[in-house]
């Protein structure tokens, strides 16, 4: 019997309504599945929707968004939860290491009090158990457990980034989001943060949805990538097969404009114009203004999103099924 993903997401749209000006859609048709131990990176350009994503999973837009679709968790739809139902699946189930630790963090409280705090706010154990598991936890992230009583401002942003990663998984998840997690760090506390995921990967038997920018992240730590343009999902697959065979033309630009260690010399593609505005999104594929293949039909004909080879989608009308 085939392994059942833990979470399918299916045509996921969000939009958030303005004041006046209508609505924004930030995601549309949004679909991929996550299987237990499994890294999908959520890649693309600022502002195509990646954060937003993860955000919607989750239930943490505000009231202005509208979300619809549907979010299976192990078969329940997220999305048809109430609120107070949703409580129990978020950190529980699935849990976030949100982008930029010092402001995810409680400036007032110490580190080790904000993560016993997320395991006694879920009633999972008393507090002398859940003091004694903050210790484990941040010995689990390379954190000396003595430093629990410190300031997230006593620590630097490596450090501020591994406590976020423990606290996320303060009650044991079974997936975890982490939304650009090397953000603003140096090159090599980049490398030590990665490699802390994969090593708490293999030991819990965590799934990770990664949103990031760097394709070179992707391709060592991925096992399937989702590229993402305009709020839409471009191309869907595994790593291995869209690196060394892309089919859309804005994956092909954006592999293009990755840097090549074994051309060095060679110049760096960059692909013209901007992203679209998510309240002035164009009729047809919303890539076709900045496309270098651009055919008559993709400025009015959206494109759907098709599988063209095992488990290999894309979103073009050059692509065939």
């Amino acid at each position: 019997m085939a392994e059942m993903p833990l979470l399918q997401v299916r045509h996921l749209t969000t939009e958030f309504l303005l004041p006046g000006k209508g609505a924004a859609r930030a995601l549309e048709d949004v679909s991929f599945d996550v299987y237990p131990g499994q890294t999908i990176g959520l890649v693309g350009e600022s502002g195509c929707g990646k954060t937003t994503v993860l955000m919607s999973i989750l239930r943490l837009l505000p009231t202005q968004a509208q979300i619809s679709g549907r979010v299976l968790f192990r078969g329940l739809d997220l999305l048809a939860l109430s609120e107070r139902q949703m409580r129990e699946y978020r950190w529980k189930e699935i849990a976030i290491v949100f982008q930029g630790a010092m402001n995810a963090l409680n400036p007032v409280m110490s580190v080790g009090e904000q993560i016993c705090e997320a395991i006694t706010l879920h009633g999972l154990m008393p507090r002398r158990e859940a003091e004694a598991r903050t210790g484990e936890l941040l010995e689990l992230v390379g954190i000396p457990k003595e430093r629990g009583v410190q300031y997230p401002f006593q620590y630097s942003g490596g450090m501020r980034q591994r406590a976020m990663i423990a606290m996320a998984l303060a009650c044991s998840p079974c997936i975890l989001f982490a939304d650009e997690p090397t953000t603003a760090l140096d090159v090599m506390v980049q490398a030590q943060i990665l490699e802390l995921l994969g090593n708490i990967q293999r030991k819990m038997g965590l799934a990770i949805v990664l949103v990031t920018h760097d394709l070179g992240v992707v391709a060592e730590m991925c096992d399937m990538v989702v590229v993402m343009y305009g709020g839409k999902v471009a191309e869907y697959g595994p790593v291995d097969r869209i690196f060394n065979n892309p089919q859309h033309p804005y994956t092909q630009k954006l592999l293009e404009a990755f840097p090549d260690l074994a051309q060095p010399v060679a110049s760096l593609a960059s692909i013209p114009g901007a992203p679209p505005r998510l309240s002035e999104l164009p009729p047809g594929c919303r890539f076709a203004p900045r496309c270098h293949v651009c055919l008559p039909q993709c400025a009015s004909e959206a494109p759907p999103l098709l599988e063209i080879a095992p488990g290999h989608f894309s979103a073009c009308h050059l692509c065939k099924s």
